[in-house]
């Protein structure tokens, strides 16, 4: 029984060493032949060269610098007193003596562990010129690696930054958001640069490679190129937009120039700023200047400048008054200068009032009466809900990120922000474009492209992605009523610029005929007790008006806007009428108007 038993023991303990080494040699193959690819295989993502961004013209705005980042070998810094790492750096900074050491070692230690088998990047960029002449002497070294490395470059330096944006490095946001940017490193951060990121960044490649014990290639087992150089074509002229900066050298505001179809030829926000300083990182210092400044030189005023619109929205209101019902094309008032409405007295800008006014003498000579009373007829609803019909209050769908929506005060819109009621006064405040009304230039170039064309188009600055050319978009906002009276608008607007009385008229000296509509927005409110309001230079500067003047020409066959708004520049047609006129006539110099 004992032999038995000692027998069956023996036998079981075979039978046990016999599935084990069955498990390990035959069910565990494909597991471990994985692990012993894994250990000797590796796959490396190629990096895509970003695409460049071109003007009109084919002219290049934003371009990739040819240059190199350097690389060392990791584990060097890991011991105390390791000689090796000392040596590469000094032989890095004998060759190119203007590194930072401090930077580079700081670079290292950061990236530098026992679980990181990859060369560190220790210096992010050095030109072609100054690496080329030692390219093969630290190309030798077998714990340097020098590996090329586009930077980003902006040829016009500052011309239209607030359009094209900037890239500069990734961060963790950036990263979480879109892998490829881990190994990219830089991403865009705003303009055109940010919304096309994904498009311009292009897709990574993939190369499998053998390695041996000490992570050295030894051979390239495949290799499938990145996705990249895409180029987008804008229908920005990079020459017409040198020439605008020239024309707003110490102003703030924003210039618009965009074809009644939505093209944007020309878009700048002033003050600019250098974009190149963005790309490499700028200093503390750099940014605590600009971040202070008034001027706001951050801000793309374009989109994200909120300003009242004063008189420039009469056209649009002018519109919806001859449109209703309630108030009608032949509708006149007596401006008297002043409007009593409970205890508040509204004025008009003229002291001595407009007399008799009709529409057409209400657009052309500002009158604020007429829309005072007119809006007090036709009500804040109807208002409200008009302007946003055409085009104000809501985006515009512009190709730039995070655009603003501004406001177009209404019941509801009070209601929902404040918990407060609306008053009648609100209403007449809204009629002049004051109050809590709040548009961006974008939205007012867009409007007055509405009122040249009766369709609403959407700006737009990409003209071709890569090959493909992108169609302009419209909306059709007007009724059929609206459609028959935008005519007496648009002749309105043409006594705006060319009547004598006009508001604008005295300040143009376009070779261009134009329409259009200037406008004086408050950014102070003036007191009723003031009797003689004082003169707009007689004021200090940031309590004056902006001042708004916004186009389209040529009047008998609208092809562009131009819109101008000049921040604390007083009345629009002085601060902008020779503005506007300089630009009409480089369009008609540069060929985009036929005479």
């Amino acid at each position: 029984m004992k032999i038995k038993f000692i027998l069956f023991i023996f036998a079981l303990t075979w039978f046990a060493l016999l599935v084990r080494v069955f498990l390990l040699s035959v069910e565990s193959n494909t597991y471990y032949e994985k692990l012993s690819y894994d250990n000797t295989i590796k796959t490396e993502q190629i990096p895509p060269v970003r695409g460049e961004i071109l003007d009109i013209n084919n002219k290049p705005i934003a371009i990739n610098e040819l240059g190199f980042k350097i690389q060392l070998a990791p584990h060097l810094g890991l011991k105390k007193n390791n000689y090796i790492f000392k040596e590469e750096i000094d032989t890095l900074l004998r060759f190119l003596p203007n590194l930072d050491r401090e930077k580079i070692i700081k670079n290292y230690k950061k990236a530098d562990s026992y679980y990181n088998h990859n060369f560190i990047d220790i210096v992010e960029f050095v030109s072609y010129e100054d690496i080329m002449p030692i390219y093969s002497i630290l190309n030798l070294r077998d714990m340097i690696n020098i590996v090329s490395s586009p930077k980003r470059f902006y040829p016009y330096s500052e011309v239209a930054a607030h359009s094209i944006g900037y890239v500069s490095r990734a961060n963790k946001s950036d990263i979480k958001d879109d892998k490829l940017q881990e190994l990219i490193g830089y991403t865009g951060k705003s303009g055109i640069e940010k919304y096309y990121n994904t498009y311009l960044q292009g897709e990574a490649g993939k190369r499998e490679i053998k390695v041996n014990a000490n992570n050295q290639e030894i051979e390239e087992l495949s290799s499938e190129a990145a996705i990249e150089n895409r180029k987008l074509t804008l229908n920005i002229d990079i020459e017409l937009q040198k020439y605008i900066s020239s024309l707003f050298v110490k102003k703030s505001g924003a210039v618009i120039v965009m074809g009644v179809d939505g093209a944007i030829l020309s878009a700048g926000s002033f003050p600019e700023y250098n974009l190149n300083t963005f790309v490499a990182g700028i200093t503390y210092e750099d940014w605590d200047r600009l971040s202070n400044s008034l001027e706001k030189p951050f801000t793309n005023k374009l989109i994200h400048g909120l300003y009242p619109p004063g008189s420039v929205i009469k056209t649009g209101l002018g519109l919806l008054y001859i449109s209703a019902p309630e108030i009608g094309p032949n509708w006149s008032v007596h401006c008297t200068a002043s409007l009593p409405l409970g205890k508040r007295v509204f004025r008009c800008w003229k002291k001595d009032g407009h007399g008799s006014t009709s529409i057409t003498k209400a657009i052309r000579e500002s009158c604020d009466d007429y829309f005072y009373k007119g809006s007090i007829q036709l009500g804040i609803k109807k208002m409200s809900d008009g302007l946003i019909r055409y085009g104000l209050g809501r985006k515009t769908g512009v190709d730039l990120p995070n655009e603003f929506v501004g406001t177009v005060p209404s019941r509801e819109w009070k209601r929902n922000k404040y918990n407060k009621p609306w008053y009648i006064g609100e209403t007449v405040n809204t009629s002049i474009g004051q109050g809590d009304f709040l548009t961006t230039p974008m939205q007012m170039a867009q409007f007055t492209a509405l009122m040249a064309t009766s369709r609403l188009p959407r700006p737009q600055f990409a003209k071709k992605i890569g090959e493909e050319e992108i169609r302009p978009e419209f909306e059709e906002v007007l009724n059929e009523d609206e459609l028959k009276k935008l005519p007496i608008i648009q002749k309105a607007m043409y006594e705006v610029c060319n009547y004598p009385s006009g508001t604008a008229t005295s300040y143009l000296s376009s070779k261009v005929k134009i329409a259009g509509k200037t406008g004086t927005a408050q950014v102070i409110g003036i007191l009723q007790d003031i009797k003689e309001r004082e003169l707009e230079h007689e004021m200090e500067y940031y309590t004056r008006s902006h001042a708004w003047f916004t186009t389209y020409g040529p009047y008998d066959n609208p092809q562009y806007v131009v819109l101008v708004m000049v921040e604390h520049g007083g009345h629009g047609g002085a601060a902008a009428g020779k503005i506007v006129s300089d630009i009409y006539n480089k369009l008609l110099e540069m060929e985009y108007i036929k005479k």
